[in-house]
Parts: C-alpha cells; structure tokens; sequence
C-alpha cells in the first residue's frame, strides 16, 4: 500500500508540474514588437508617400542612422513639408504639405487582440505626428479593397528620446483624413499595416506646425499590454 501511495503521489506530482508548465506556456507577454529599426533590412518593411504623388512639393527619406558613429541604430524618417504645387499640375489638391511612411501590409495580418496599448520610442522635433493602424475593411466599403484606418496625435517633444503610449481605444476611424463620426470598434485581431505621418497645419495646441523641414527618429514600435 506504501509503495502504491508513494506512486500516486509521484504521479499527481507530476501532474502539477504539467498543469503549471502548460499555464505558463499559454500566457503572452506583457510586450510584443512590431517594428524595430535595428537594422538597413527594416527599410524593406516601408514605402514613403507625400503630396508629390498628386502635384505636391514635399519631400521625405527613411534611412537608418548610427551604423557608422558607433551609436545605437534607429530608423530616421526626415524632409521638407512644403505647401506649394509644382507649375503645370493637373491634379485638383484639396490639401498639401504632408508625408508618411506606410508599412507594407503583414503577411496576412497580426493579432493584437491581447495587447490595449502602442507605444512607440521617438525622438522628433516637436512637432505632431500621426500614427494610423490599418484593419480589415467592414465599416467604410465593405467588398472593396481599401482599408478601414485608425488615427491618432502623437506629439514628439524635440531633441530627447520619449516613449508615446496610445490606447488603442484612443484612435479614432477615418475616411481620407477625415474622422467618421459613427461609434465603431477597431477590431485588432485584423491589423494589415502601420504608417506615421506629418502635416503642415493640425496637430495639437502648442505643437511646432507650418511648412519647413521635419524629423523623427524611430528605435521601436511595440504593443503592450497594461
């Protein structure tokens, strides 16, 4: 009987060991990345977009910086905000002076549903920047190919590193830069890509704004999870 009890005890002994095992293995991290510029082949993941695309005449660059100083890498999105439209344009701009640089869409999508927080470590010129997160179409055209977006403000203050943490509650749908004034849930299960963008005008109250040169250094995008 000692043997058969000493044997039960072994095995629920064991037993425990793999519930706790198991538990452990289930639990996500507090912290995933999504972006980090740590290296020249996370310039792969981005495509730059500005105003020059519809008669515009600002410019914008994505490099990473520090390989050559010693210093830690970080990607540098840079260029000049300009509220001009080149001579002879045909295009009919509502709107000029801004910039973004756009992720190339996951490979399918990525699953942030466990995470309530992006945070990004920056370091800017003072002026507001935009971070916008793509999803999944099904409010704005459903059956079309565009994609539903997500914006929010992120003020940089200049010339110091600052990490920015925005709720993903915080962003708001847009329609072409414009707020849709529904009450819908983004669905973060479904996320197709990430852009940060600039505007000449906009922004938040106190925040450097009007044409001119730009710049936002980039370590990291994470989601978390508070």
């Amino acid at each position: 009987m000692s043997r058969f009890r000493a044997l039960l005890q072994a095995s629920i002994a064991a037993t425990k060991r793999a519930l706790a095992w198991n538990v452990e293995d289930l639990i996500l991290p507090s912290e995933r990345f999504v972006f980090n510029f740590d290296s020249k082949e996370e310039l792969n993941r981005w495509h730059l977009y500005s105003d020059s695309e519809y008669g515009g005449l600002s410019s914008a660059s994505l490099e990473i910086t520090g390989a050559d100083s010693g210093h830690e890498l970080s990607g540098l999105f840079s260029g000049n905000l300009s509220l001009d439209v080149a001579e002879g344009s045909t295009w009919r701009m509502n709107r000029s002076g801004f910039c973004g640089m756009r992720s190339k869409k996951f490979n399918g999508f990525i699953d942030l549903d466990s995470y309530d927080t992006i945070a990004m470590r920056l370091r800017g010129d003072g002026r507001c920047y935009i971070s916008t997160i793509y999803t999944e179409n099904w409010i704005n055209s459903p059956g079309q190919q565009e994609d539903n977006s997500w914006q929010a403000f992120v003020f940089v203050p200049k010339d110091r590193w600052h990490i920015a943490k925005i709720p993903l509650d915080r962003y708001l749908p847009t329609w072409k830069g414009n707020v849709i004034s529904t009450k819908v849930e983004m669905n973060p299960s479904r996320i197709l890509a990430m852009s940060l963008s600039v505007n000449a005008g906009g922004g938040i109250p106190g925040a450097k704004s009007g044409p001119g040169n730009f710049r936002l250094e980039i370590d990291w995008i994470k989601a978390l999870r508070t």
